[in-house]
């Protein structure tokens, strides 16, 4: 693949391109900034307020001694006093200078066991999936836990990156509570001139929080699992917005698979209303979703084997998204969260699996 990994932390580079994919799967290049012209009057965009969390703690595993690194993955709620309980994946010695994939397993982890992350203890509650993912709880009140993250935790990074992120690298511009465990960088692609554009334009703009994700562990079979389950929460403003744009026949257009994830399950638990408050997103969403609420996704490029690559198939059938691939790789798209971006409208064909399966490549789909 031709895809070149962002290695600079920035969020807004100049030279940012997006792949455009429309509802009937005609591909083309533009800069990134010109995903604003491809708004209309009667649209709104949401989009994940979420901060990032410096989810990644080194330690030691009391019981063998052993050097670890451990990265919050997951919590029950957005409550920020609690925050005792995480789920985790565990590494062993190193850090992001060596690929996730080639990091070394962690000692042996058994429930109970006692981990020492700089100024705080952790015990292990249980094991999860996987002999790397455990549910930990810290020792200590909420208080001292926000503290131990700020003063010891940093950024979860991978090794494509050449130099130590600042937590600022991945706070985007709209960014308010700290929930996300990586950031929802599809957001790179706002400013407040942006937003500003927007309204002037009869364009709406509302926000959501969720707690972002790992994109990645470096292990196959743990990263099957992903996306894990994600708190999210609806502010009522943004509901009644979403309401008022489908009543007018506007297009909801999403920042990120965060934001589509977020808004398809709470539709899908109340009959297609997106309700204001909180939830669990608990869902995958792929080729086989039926999208109730999203219309057009803007979202990184992103891998064929990655979670997120598979909720792009909910919007467009499998061969546009192969030839998109091709583009992106001909075009030499960066990659990650500081790459480059793409926009896709959903399928004008609701049966475009089906479609792909009766017919040629390219030959057409009588639906469509």
């Amino acid at each position: 693949m031709s895809l070149r990994a962002a290695t600079l932390p920035l969020q807004r580079p100049r030279d940012a391109r997006l792949l455009v994919i429309d509802p009937r799967g005609h591909i083309e290049h533009r800069p990134r900034t010109a995903f604003i012209e491809l708004l209309r009057e009667g649209d709104c965009v949401i989009a994940n307020d979420a901060a990032t969390l410096p989810a990644s703690l080194p330690g030691i595993h009391r019981r063998s001694g052993a050097q670890i690194e451990v990265r919050l993955a997951g919590r029950a709620s957005l409550d920020p006093q609690d925050v005792k309980r995480f789920s985790a994946v565990v590494f062993g010695t190193g850090d992001f200078h060596t690929p996730t994939e080639a990091r070394p397993m962690p000692p042996a982890l058994a429930p109970r066991d006692r981990l020492t992350l700089g100024t705080i203890d952790a015990t292990i509650v249980r094991l999860l999936e996987h002999p790397r993912l455990v549910e930990l709880q810290f020792d200590g009140d909420a208080t001292a836990i926000w503290r131990a993250l700020a003063q010891q935790g940093r950024p979860v990074q991978y090794a494509h990156m050449q130099q130590a992120l600042a937590l600022w690298d991945v706070w985007t511009p709209i960014a308010a509570q700290p929930v996300a465990f990586e950031p929802p960088s599809a957001a790179f692609v706002l400013d407040w001139h942006s937003i500003d554009v927007m309204r002037a334009r009869g364009i709406g703009f509302a926000t959501l929080t969720h707690a972002a994700g790992l994109s990645s562990t470096g292990d196959e079979a743990l990263d099957r699992h992903l996306p894990f389950d994600e708190p999210y929460r609806i502010p009522a403003g943004t509901a009644a917005l979403i309401a008022a744009t489908r009543a007018r026949h506007g297009r909801v257009v999403a920042i990120g698979t965060t934001v589509v994830r977020a808004l398809e399950h709470a539709a899908s638990v109340t009959a297609g209303i997106v309700p204001a408050g909180e939830g669990l997103a608990t869902q995958r969403i792929g080729p086989h979703s039926a999208l109730r609420i999203v219309d057009v996704i803007v979202s990184g490029t992103h891998e064929p084997d990655t979670s997120h690559y598979a909720l792009l198939r909910a919007f467009t059938d499998t061969l546009t998204l192969q030839c998109a691939s091709e583009e992106l790789d001909a075009h030499r798209y960066r990659t990650h969260e500081f790459g480059d971006s793409v926009w896709i409208e959903r399928r004008a064909c609701a049966l475009r699996e089906q479609c792909l399966d009766a017919v040629s490549a390219r030959e057409g789909c009588v639906t469509c």
